[in-house]
């Protein structure tokens, strides 16, 4: 078959095509993604976390390659605004847990190597933030374990943030210890039994020791009503 002069040209411009999608297809790719997941277990994955520590990120570096180049993997951690990193990481996928306030920067830097050739890719100019905040921490002074739903269990009040150290003690009047537990969440405290059985009514004293992702130290001791035959219904104030 005879081409003219119009199908040269056409069939020049696709070999041209084919040959740019050939070299841009040679070409590695990388696509970084994170998943968060914080103290309560909640998995986020919009490469961007603000909340409380602890917060554990699995760090994706997504990379696209052939087998003939050869890839090294570079994870920089950085604090705030500093500009050498507390930690390094070498491994395509890495894993890590924050326990530090403050905002953390995360670049990879990732490298591939053929035939004398150097390529080399990040995310730097868009770099995964994991923002943790200052640490807080209160305890009630009355709890109801009464079966009614309602501050049943005494525990620390809602809204404590960054705890990565926590140790509680319960005591009774003569001292002697009734509870202990190590994990501000619920379902952790103490409800209102020793031995099995239910506590009497009156006055207990507890003993906090924690500390906080930015390094706050805390020590609570205060007493601790036990109302067990108390109304929840009736007010809200029961868990101050």
């Amino acid at each position: 078959m005879k081409l003219d002069f119009k199908h040269i040209i056409l069939l020049g411009f696709l070999l041209f095509l084919n040959t740019l999608g050939a070299f841009a297809d040679d070409y590695p790719t990388i696509d970084v993604t994170c998943t968060f997941t914080d103290a309560d277990g909640n998995e986020s994955s919009d490469n961007n976390f603000s909340g409380s520590a602890p917060v554990t990120a699995s760090f994706m570096a997504g990379a696209t390659y052939s087998g003939n180049w050869t890839a090294n993997f570079k994870w920089c951690f950085y604090l705030d605004k500093d500009t050498v990193p507390y930690i390094t990481r070498y491994e395509e996928d890495t894993k890590y847990t924050f326990n530090t306030a403050g905002t953390h920067r995360i670049v990879l830097y990732a490298t591939f190597t053929k035939d004398g050739q150097t390529y080399e890719l990040s995310n730097e100019d868009n770099p995964i933030y994991v923002t943790v905040s200052e640490s807080k921490l209160e305890m009630p002074n009355a709890f109801s374990p009464n079966g009614d739903g309602i501050n049943d269990e005494y525990q620390a009040k809602n809204g404590y943030q960054s705890i990565v150290e926590f140790q509680a003690c319960i005591f009774n009047r003569l001292g002697q210890k009734i509870y202990e537990w190590t994990n501000p969440a619920k379902g952790y405290g103490w409800d209102g039994t020793f031995h099995g059985k239910p506590a009497k009514e009156g006055v207990y004293f507890v003993l906090v020791k924690a500390k906080g992702a930015d390094g706050r130290v805390f020590n609570i001791k205060k007493d601790v009503n036990l109302l067990r035959g108390y109304d929840e219904s009736s007010s809200t104030t029961s868990n101050e």
